[in-house]
């Protein structure tokens, strides 16, 4: 997607194409296919579902074909993880590969141990305590408490006259695979009724797959995870600048 002479350009397949992406189950079986995949071009030339899908009904609502609302049902589905995981902006990891980037993009930290070493503020907490409470050993316990992202928003204290910069902050969480995008609804008015664009619902993925498969890469070093996904970035696309490919999927880990 690019911005030519004032307007949105989308780039992608004829609808004749044979090799096109027609469905959002076709989508997902290519995701986990090749491991992981952002939702609009970038830098990597054909690293992306936009540009294996038409341009024709991007944004029309027609659901059947319409790859903006194939990403609610894939993140609804849950069976690959979507939220804004390549350079802030929206993507797709299968949960073959989810381990890796969860290691790399956390430097192996679990949430509340990045809180106590003073790696997360105070407002990156107050989103997370939502998600994550203690068992009766005193363990994490990640809790699958659905929430509009608009509610979110309000119950941790962000908005007018309270925390600041909750886009920002909700969108490094996802970065680093503290939060997934699971699911997507309007909103309702008094009277039930939905109004408005369908907000975003987050979890934290250990709530939706288990701590120990979203957690499974965390006996490699850092860095390790980080070589191993840019690698294969690399192999599927053998001419995309290695400097394109890190801005995409992020530096090594400090």
């Amino acid at each position: 997607m690019s911005v030519e002479n004032g307007e949105w350009i989308m780039r992608g397949m004829s609808w004749d194409d044979p090799y096109r992406i027609r469905t959002w189950h076709e989508l997902v079986n290519w995701i986990n296919e090749i491991g992981f995949l952002p939702l609009f071009g970038n830098e990597v030339k054909g690293f992306s579902a936009e540009e294996h899908t038409s341009p024709d009904y991007w944004w029309s609502g027609i659901r059947k074909e319409d790859p903006w609302e194939w990403r609610e049902m894939i993140a609804a589905s849950g069976k690959v993880a979507y939220g804004k995981f390549f350079g802030n902006k929206a993507g797709f990891i299968s949960l073959e590969w989810l381990p890796y980037f969860v290691n790399f993009r956390r430097n192996g930290y679990d949430f509340d141990a990045r809180y106590q070493d003073g790696l997360a503020g105070r407002r990156e907490k107050k989103i997370m305590d939502f998600f994550i409470g203690e068992d009766e050993d005193g363990d994490a316990l990640f809790k699958d408490v659905r929430i509009l992202s608009t509610e979110l928003k309000k119950a941790a204290g962000f908005g007018k006259g309270g925390e600041k910069n909750y886009p920002g902050i909700v969108t490094g969480l996802q970065m680093q695979i503290y939060l997934v995008i699971v699911d997507f609804q309007r909103r309702k008015n008094k009277r039930g009724e939905e109004y408005g664009m369908p907000v975003s619902i987050m979890l934290p993925p250990e709530a939706v797959w288990g701590y120990d498969k979203v957690t499974a890469a965390y006996s490699q070093k850092p860095e390790e995870s980080r070589n191993r996904i840019f690698m294969h970035v690399k192999e599927m696309y053998p001419d995309a600048d290695d400097a394109d490919i890190i801005r995409l999927i992020g530096k090594s880990p400090v």
